[in-house]
């Protein structure tokens, strides 16, 4: 879907080249820059005057995040900073976390969600050491997918999702989660569930097909249709759905707007 929406940002001319594109509705106030025709010379006139930035690759499980920040992880001005999978899978050298909440969604969700938002804010938190800080995943998708998700399914309850979403407001308050840019790695339901099954993870042997297409919807709807949340940065859309060597031809040709211009 090669369509370009402008974000609000002062002093720059984005404009829509593929007007017979109406996958998805227009609004005054979102803040997209698809893939397909990208009209402006680097996001470094987005972010003019700064030096450091947080860019947040979200996407589905098994969408290609982690490919995506392997790919950049060899450059000079990225700091690639991977999902804590070690830590959700090893706490105090015992508790597998990531398997217990695949295992037994309603008895874990909460503690799980609790953990997930520490260990995001520590990544956000973490100091920049280059000029780009690559995070895979953020505090927001864990509230506006993943702890959605678990409250519509009925995971966790009222309480919980009070609890975790309380959390949320006043982390992003006290700006704890901040973020400069949003790449998505969109990739339909049926690739990412795929490749979940290709590389065998063994926490994720468990994962039915419904869980990926109930968290493919939900970041449709906070990413493309901004239902009820706005995303906290602009948004750069990929087709994840290609072939790997076509991925790298993406994100190489769109190196300049992934890293902010700090090429």
């Amino acid at each position: 879907m090669d369509m370009f929406r402008s974000p609000k940002i002062k002093n720059v001319d984005i404009t829509a080249h593929n007007e017979s594109d109406t996958s998805f509705p227009e609004r005054e106030d979102s803040g997209f820059i698809n893939e397909g025709d990208l009209s402006f010379n680097g996001c470094d006139l987005l972010f003019s005057g700064k030096s450091n930035f947080t860019v947040s690759v979200e996407g589905n499980i098994g969408s290609g995040k982690t490919t995506l920040l392997e790919y950049f992880t060899d450059s000079a001005s990225v700091d690639a900073l991977p999902e804590p999978i070690e830590q959700w899978t090893n706490i105090q050298g015992q508790y597998n976390a990531l398997q217990l909440l695949y295992e037994d969604p309603k008895r874990w969700s909460f503690s799980f969600n609790m953990y997930a938002q520490l260990t995001r804010v520590q990544m956000h938190m973490k100091q920049h050491i280059k000029p780009i800080k690559m995070l895979e995943r953020s505090l927001h998708s864990t509230r506006h997918c993943f702890v959605e998700n678990d409250y519509r399914n009925k995971t966790i309850n009222g309480m919980e999702y009070g609890i975790l979403t309380g959390w949320y407001d006043w982390l992003v308050k006290s700006e704890k989660a901040k973020v400069d840019l949003i790449v998505y790695v969109r990739a339909d339901p049926e690739v990412s569930f795929d490749r979940i099954k290709k590389r065998s993870r063994k926490e994720e042997a468990l994962v039915p097909f419904s869980l990926i297409e109930d968290l493919h919807n939900l970041h449709e709807e906070w990413l493309i249709e901004q239902k009820d949340f706005k995303p906290p940065a602009p948004v750069v859309i990929l087709d994840a759905n290609k072939e790997y060597d076509e991925l790298k031809e993406l994100y190489e040709t769109h190196r300049q707007e992934i890293l902010c211009g700090c090429v």
